[in-house]
Formats: structure tokens, C-alpha cells, sequence
């Protein structure tokens, strides 16, 4: 078939023939001031494909379409920090809206020549422009002239950009009569709405400038890193150019083709009398010059990634954002809005930089860390690090997991806190009104039996033997101060069972704790072990409460969100309130600072009042440290993403420092150390509150004792009276002395004060020097015990390894 043979039969629709319409052109030239409605009427075939009936078309026509006024331009969202400066920007299209007087009069200008140069002299549909280039299309039976004025272009980029679907998408853009009814339609409905300024400032603002770069705010930044109100000529001659074809124009990809457009537009611009003809001329003589300004969508390339990302999925999974998950993603993704958060850069860059510097993201032994950092009493999250990239897990020293935050903001299914919690069973025992002199014996091994649940019900596992690990130590009573600086095992456990377990897990609960999948904390014996999982922000919340005198704060991101109309949106509440005892958290606070100066992280100080506790999870599995100031709190955790368990950390090198075990003060403590110091720099410190007295009246829980003077009892009355008073007892060699035989002869150390639990040696009698042996004994032999008396162990035992949780 001949090229006029096709071409006729793509133009045959229907009983309209090509001629029809040619004599619907001539009658619309001779009615050009019903121009509009005329050529809705003419095409009155195509609008009935597309449902509308020809004998209601111009009423149809003239009808303002629904839904108009509801129709918006999607903007790029924008993530603050604190301090105001930027973190991310989220889009569909790169876009920010501007004012008409934010764009340079000359942008205008450029615009309204090469666009729509009778802009401000025609409706809706400009007649001469629109006749023209369907004549050329009846004529050539194909689409090749739009003669779409600014107006309608406006309407068709508009319905683009609402499009959401691949059928929306194609409706917007098929090259039909139907299409351009539908465009009319909105034309003049905005047309009667909207001034030529309104209009052509919305138009600049919805329009394609090539390479990502929606809208002339935006593509001025990233052509020429200014403002469109701050564009010259020639830059503003080369927008205008690229609006027509952005992928032909594309300056970057095109230069040589995006300079001719440009100096085509400049030609029009002097023959329309909108610059001066030399001006023009000057401005053709220059080359392009481009000064690129890329934006990047999302939170990979931001300067706190995982912090960002936890931003993104508050928006994206809180129903104040939203009913449903669509209309909260087209809320962060179109919505143009200002999200100002809690970041503070300063501790971003601190915790970052320590935790890179101990746990190195593409370390040899695969561990990682992450950190959290909470406000005490306001919630806000001041920081948020995970020690590798963000990015595709396959790749080393990468991660999409956010092993700082719970599973709904990262992923993260948690790790086990280890001694951590134990704090939270000291809680319960403070508020229970405990002194920190209660005195509790903590055995080498313990059998949890005799604990409840909530419900009532028993857990535990009679068969099961928990041990203490190797940084602390059975056999002997403990105070609740020396029980936690030590981070004794058994000691926690007989303290959780004269508290309850299930006053325990309720102080947790109200300190905000949860498992990190959101589970209920499970309830067994070695909670306070740590045995649950969760992630690093809620445990540094939870310590940010004992810093705030027992008030609690849900962690919170968000403190202000603003649309693109200015309106301020509502946003996460930290739902501030008093989950315990002022005084509850004093004396937690002053029996924690301890840790620092006498215990387990001793050394690990920040150089203002601080207090803290470690984890050292069974197995080495993880570690952790879990600090705070009554201004600043943070958690630390370091372990292996593989599996702690199947990768414990032993035997493991880090950047050319290499541990035998990793504890919580061997790795996370530093951490917290050095991300603490910095985050706090020039921040004025806060002290501590004394805790109220009750809590000393069996004294500091350092205090020393009497020694009981046993020279000369009975071996057995000498030994239950030490033990009473809270000393063990070790046996030396038997000695001659003044006190009869098998009585006790010496003591050491002597009759005084100490610490309950020294370790006291006894050396039995062998009666005076001179007195003659009637019996023949040995007088080196072992000492005469009473029948059936069993010697208690020896204090200076070696701790049990592989202890179940702790530290």
C-alpha cells in the first residue's frame, strides 16, 4: 500500500472524514470568538469514543472538571537536622516550588516568547496558534504542531505528574483528539480561576527541564548552582530552550544542540521586542557554562544515613502521616515538606568517629557496632550510628539494616542487652525501698526455681545452672552496690527473685522497653540477664529516664513537619511522663556511677558525673555499654551480623588491635567514651541529685564491718560467727599459742573493720609451747574440725566461665 493509501486510512475514524473536518477548520476560522467551543463541538465523534454523548458535548465542555481544585504539584521533601542544616531530600520529582517575584523577570520573558509569545492576549485556547497546527495535522494525517499555549501545557503536565498508574500515565500522554478535549476542559476552568501570572507561575514550577530537573527553581540549581531569581539571559534563554524537547536539549548531554535552541530563543526574544538586539547578540557570543548542582534522593549519600532512613520510615509508618502506607509515601515523596528533626550534627560526628575508630567498617573479623543517643527528658534521638555503609549487604562493610533501631525503623530483629538490665531489677529493688546495704549471698552456681510471671504462672528450669561470667564472682554476700559494680550474675538473679520477676519486667516496661520485633519482654529468670532482645535506642531511652529523674520519654525524630503551603502537620509526641520515683532514680544513678570508678567500666569516665553499666552477652556473643549524664544518654552494642552465637568474639582483631575476649568494657565502653566526651563538648555539666536517705540507713553499701574476735573459741562457733557477720573463712597452718588446743589461736586479718566478704585466715591452736604432747599429734597436721563439719570453699577461687548473661 502507497504512503497516501496509509495515511488515509489511519485518518478515517468513524463517518469522519478527513474533508469534514477541513470544513470544521474553515468554520472555525469565521467563529473565532467561539473558538473554544467550536472545536469541542467539531470534535464530537471523539468525544463520544471517549463516553460523552454528542448531544450533551458543549454543555460536557463547558463544565468545570472535578476534583480541579484538589490537583497539586509534587515537590521534594527535605530532612533538617537540629542546627537546621540539610540531611536528605525525598522526590518523585525533583521540584521546589517558588514565587512568581522569586523568578527573574527575565526567565519570564525567555518563557513566554518561545512558549506562547500572545500568552497574555488569548483565553484558553489561542485560536490562531491552535488552527494552525491542525490544519497542519489534518493536512500531513498526523500529529505534528501542538499549538498548545502555556495554559494547556500547564493542564497536561499537571495531569502527568497526578498520574499513578500506568493507565493514568497513558491517558496523559496519548497523542488523541480525546486527550485534547480533556486538556480544553481544564484549560478554561483555570483560565476563569486563575490570573496569567498565577498561571505561568505554576507553569514554570510543573514544567521538564531535563536531567531530573523539575520545575525552574530547581533546574536553575542544578544547571547554574543559583536561584532562578538570579538568572541572567543567556542561562535564562538556555531554560527556555530545553522545555520544548528535554531530552533533545539536555545541556549536558546535548551542549551543542542546547546552545543552538538557546540562541534560537534569544532570535525570537529581539524580534519580539523583549531584550534589546545587541543584548541578545552579546549573550549568543558566550559558550554554555554549566555549574552543576546534583541533589540526591533518599538517605544513602546523607551525613547521618541510618538516622535518616529511621526519619523516612517514621513518616512512612505512622498513621499521623497518614491513613494508609500510600497516602503516607505520597506524602514524604510529593508533598514538598520541611522536616526539621533532632539530630544533633555535633554527636552524629562523635559517635561516628569513635565508632569507626574501634570497630572499623570493613574490619577483618566481620563485627560491627551501632549507637544510639537520647535527651533525657525531651526523647529527641541527638544521634544514630551504624558502623558500616549504608548498602547492599552482599558488599563488605555494608548494611541496610539499621542495628541501632527496632525491626519498624531498620529491620533490626534486636540482640540480647546482656547485663544492662541489670538496672532495671536494681530499679525494681530501690523501689521497693531496698538500702543500698541489703545484703544478699550470691552462690557460685544458682538454680532459677520459685519465680512467677505476671500471669502467675512458673518459669524457670529446675535442671538449668547459672554461673557467673568471668568479670564477676560467686560465693560470697553482696550490697547492692558492690552486687552491681561487679556485675555478679547470681547476686541479680537472688535479687530479681526477692524483688519478682514480674516487678521487674514491669519496671522495664515502664522505661519503655520491648522486644525489638515489638513483642512483650519474654519473662524467665534470666531477664535480668539480658536475655531479651532489642535495639540500642530503646535501651538508651530507658537509661535517658534515670537520667531525667525517672521520667520517661518515647524516642522521637520529628519535632516539626511544614507542607509546601506553610501548614504545620502533627508529628510523633514523645509522651513525656514519670515512670518512677524521683528518688528511685537518684539512688539507681549514684549506685551506677560506680561502674565507672570502682566496677566493671572503671576508667572509663568522661570527666563530668556519668554513669553506666556493661554487657557482656553468654558465649561472648555481644557486647554493650549502656551510659549516661543527666544531659545526654546513649547504648552502645558491637557484635557479629552473621550470628553471635556461631561467631562469638574471641580470639578477634580489629585495625591492628586484637582482643582475647570482648567484653563490654573492652569495646563498647570506649565507644560511648569518646562519643560521650565529644557530643558533650561545651555543654555546661549537670550533677547528679543526692538519693534520699532511707537508702543509706544499713549504710553506703561500701561500708566496712566489725571483724568478730574469735582467738580462743571453739573452731565451730568461731567459724559460724565469721559467717554470720558476712566473712569467709580460710585455714592456715596450726600454731603453738596461749589458747587451748583446737581453739583458734591468730586471725587475719585481725579483730577491726572490713568489707563483708573478706576472707578471713584462722590458724587452730596446738596449745602453749612448753606443754608436752600427750596425744603424739602432728603438730603440722590439718586442724581438728568438728564432727561433721564441712569447711566452706575458698575464697580466692577462679569465676566459673561461660557464665549464662553478664558481665
Amino acid at each position: 500500500m502507497s504512503g497516501s493509501g496509509r495515511r488515509r486510512r489511519r485518518w478515517l475514524t468513524g463517518t469522519t472524514t478527513r474533508a469534514e473536518k477541513a470544513r470544521a477548520v474553515r468554520g472555525l476560522a469565521s467563529l473565532s470568538g467561539l473558538a473554544g467551543l467550536l472545536v469541542a463541538l467539531m470534535l464530537i465523534p471523539t468525544a463520544c469514543t471517549a463516553g460523552v454523548g454528542a448531544r450533551d458535548a458543549a454543555r460536557w465542555f463547558q463544565n468545570a472538571p472535578e476534583g480541579l481544585e484538589g490537583l497539586g504539584v509534587p515537590q521534594r521533601s527535605t530532612i533538617l537536622a537540629a542546627d537546621g542544616s540539610k540531611l536528605a531530600t525525598f522526590f518523585y520529582q525533583n521540584r521546589v516550588n517558588v514565587d512568581l517575584d522569586d523568578i527573574a523577570p527575565i526567565m519570564r520573558e525567555a518563557v513566554v516568547a518561545i512558549e506562547d509569545s500572545r500568552f497574555y492576549e488569548h483565553g484558553a485556547l489561542d485560536t490562531e496558534g491552535t488552527l494552525r497546527a491542525l490544519a497542519a495535522n489534518l493536512s500531513s494525517g498526523d500529529v505534528e504542531q501542538g499549538g498548545s499555549g502555556i495554559t494547556q501545557q500547564y493542564v497536561k503536565n499537571l495531569l502527568l505528574v497526578q498520574a499513578e498508574s500506568d493507565a493514568e500515565r497513558t491517558a496523559a500522554t496519548e497523542v488523541t483528539l480525546a486527550r485534547k478535549i480533556r486538556e480544553l476542559r481544564y484549560a478554561v476552568a483555570i483560565e476563569e480561576r486563575l490570573s496569567k501570572d498565577e498561571i505561568l507561575r505554576r507553569y514554570l514550577n510543573i514544567a521538564y527541564f531535563g536531567d531530573g530537573a523539575y520545575g525552574v527553581e530547581a533546574a536553575s540549581r542544578h544547571y547554574f548552582s543559583k536561584h532562578a531569581s538570579e538568572l541572567d539571559l543567556g542561562e535564562a534563554a538556555l531554560l527556555a530552550g530545553v522545555i520544548r524537547y528535554p531530552h533533545a536539549y539536555n545541556p549536558v548531554e546535548h551542549p551543542e544542540m542546547a546552545r543552538e535552541r538557546r540562541d534560537v530563543v534569544l532570535d525570537r526574544m529581539a524580534e519580539l521586542g523583549r531584550v534589546d538586539p545587541a543584548e541578545a547578540a552579546k549573550a549568543r557570543e558566550r559558550p554554555v557554562e554549566l555549574k552543576l548542582e546534583e541533589v540526591d534522593n533518599g538517605c544513602v549519600s546523607s551525613d547521618a544515613p541510618f538516622f535518616c532512613d529511621y526519619v523516612q520510615r517514621e513518616i512512612l509508618t505512622d498513621k499521623v502521616f497518614g491513613e494508609t502506607a500510600k497516602e503516607r509515601e505520597r506524602l514524604l515523596k510529593r508533598g514538598g515538606l520541611t522536616i526539621h528533626t533532632t539530630l544533633d550534627p555535633k554527636a552524629q560526628r562523635a559517635a561516628q568517629r569513635a565508632v569507626e575508630r574501634f570497630v572499623p567498617p570493613k574490619n577483618d573479623a566481620h563485627l560491627a557496632a551501632a549507637e544510639a543517643m537520647v535527651e533525657p527528658g525531651t526523647g529527641h534521638i541527638k544521634a544514630m550510628v551504624v558502623g558500616r555503609e549504608m548498602g547492599d549487604d552482599t558488599r563488605r562493610g555494608k548494611t541496610w539494616i539499621n542495628f541501632a533501631a527496632d525491626a519498624s525503623h531498620g529491620s533490626s530483629i534486636g540482640m540480647q542487652a546482656g547485663s544492662t538490665f541489670k538496672a532495671f531489677t536494681l530499679a525494681a529493688a530501690l523501689d521497693e525501698g531496698m538500702p543500698f546495704g541489703t545484703r544478699l549471698m550470691a552462690p557460685r552456681t544458682y538454680t532459677p526455681t520459685g519465680f512467677r510471671n505476671c500471669d502467675g504462672e512458673r518459669v524457670g528450669d529446675p535442671n538449668a545452672v547459672l554461673r557467673n561470667n568471668a568479670d564477676g564472682e560467686g560465693g560470697r554476700p553482696f550490697s547492692l552496690v558492690t552486687g552491681t559494680r561487679n556485675s555478679v550474675n547470681t547476686f541479680f538473679l537472688a535479687l530479681e527473685k526477692e524483688v519478682g520477676l514480674c516487678d521487674t519486667v514491669e519496671m522495664a516496661e515502664e522505661l519503655g522497653l520491648k522486644q525489638a520485633d515489638g513483642k512483650p519482654l519474654e519473662q524467665y529468670p534470666s531477664f535480668t540477664l539480658g536475655s531479651n532482645p532489642v535495639s540500642p535506642l530503646r535501651l538508651a531511652a530507658a537509661y535517658a529516664a534515670f537520667g531525667a529523674r525517672g521520667e520517661y520519654c518515647e524516642p522521637v525524630a520529628i519535632t516539626k513537619v511544614v507542607d509546601a503551603s506553610g501548614k504545620k502537620l502533627d508529628v510523633p509526641d514523645a509522651e513525656c511522663r514519670q515512670a518512677m520515683d524521683e528518688g528511685v532514680a537518684d539512688g539507681v544513678s549514684h549506685v551506677l556511677r560506680g561502674v565507672l570508678t570502682d566496677g566493671t567500666a572503671a576508667g572509663m569516665g568522661i570527666g563530668r558525673p556519668a554513669a553506666g553499666k556493661t554487657g557482656t552477652v553468654d558465649d561472648f556473643s555481644a557486647a554493650w555499654f549502656a551510659g549516661y549524664t543527666p544531659d545526654l544518654a546513649s547504648a552502645v552494642w558491637v557484635g557479629d551480623p552473621r550470628g553471635g552465637y556461631e561467631h562469638p568474639m574471641t580470639s578477634v582483631c580489629l585495625d591492628g588491635r586484637c582482643y582475647g575476649a570482648v567484653y563490654g568494657a573492652t569495646l563498647p565502653a570506649p565507644i560511648w567514651q569518646q562519643s560521650m566526651r565529644g557530643a558533650l563538648q561545651g555543654t555546661e555539666a549537670t550533677p547528679f541529685q543526692r538519693p534520699p536517705g532511707h537508702f543509706f540507713s544499713k549504710g553506703s553499701g561500701l561500708d566496712r564491718v566489725d571483724i568478730p574476735d574469735v582467738r580462743g573459741m571453739d573452731l565451730g562457733d568461731a567459724l559460724d560467727r565469721l559467717r554470720s557477720a558476712g566473712f569467709k573463712v580460710s585455714f592456715g597452718d596450726r600454731m603453738p599459742s596461749r589458747y587451748p588446743r583446737g581453739t583458734v589461736a591468730e586471725m587475719s586479718p585481725g579483730p577491726g573493720s572490713a568489707e563483708p566478704g573478706t576472707t578471713i585466715t584462722v590458724r587452730v591452736s596446738d596449745g602453749p609451747e612448753e606443754e608436752d604432747d600427750p596425744g603424739g599429734d602432728d603438730p603440722g597436721g590439718a586442724p581438728t574440725l568438728p564432727p561433721g563439719f564441712t569447711p566452706p570453699p575458698d575464697a580466692g577461687g577462679t569465676p566459673e566461665p561461660n557464665g549464662p548473661a553478664g558481665d
